[in-house]
């Protein structure tokens, strides 16, 4: 079992910035891949970025590239999203995922999954 844990949410205003974390713990060892999705207010969970485990290998939804980046640290577990010229449509429920094989932007190939942490963008 893996456990992730999300941090760093919190309330910004449009177009500053805010830095995501997710630990993991447990069996960190079958993680593949990590990656971000969101969920705004009536809306279903997209994807953000996803890193794989080496760090060698990033990707992005055309939404947040070029102003989200996102990396990795093995030696703590831990994986991070920066959130640079945040927009009010970036107002979602981030959530922090892990998958044993693949990596992409489909939620069927992560496992998984943070609790997630609100990040608020006010205009």
């Amino acid at each position: 079992q893996v456990t992730l844990v999300e941090s760093g949410g919190g309330l910004v205003q449009a177009g500053g910035s805010l830095r995501l974390s997710c630990a993991a713990s447990g069996r960190t060892f079958v993680i593949f891949s990590e990656a971000w999705f969101r969920q705004a207010p009536g809306k279903e969970r997209e994807f953000v970025a996803a890193i794989s485990r080496d760090g060698a290998s990033t990707t992005y939804a055309d939404s947040v590239k070029g102003r989200f980046t996102i990396s990795g640290e093995n030696a703590k577990n831990t994986i991070y999203l920066q959130m640079n010229s945040l927009k009010t449509e970036d107002t979602a429920v981030y959530y922090c995922a892990a998958g044993p094989l693949t990596m992409g932007g489909s939620e069927k190939e992560y496992v998984y999954w943070g609790r997630g942490a609100q990040v608020t963008v006010s205009s």
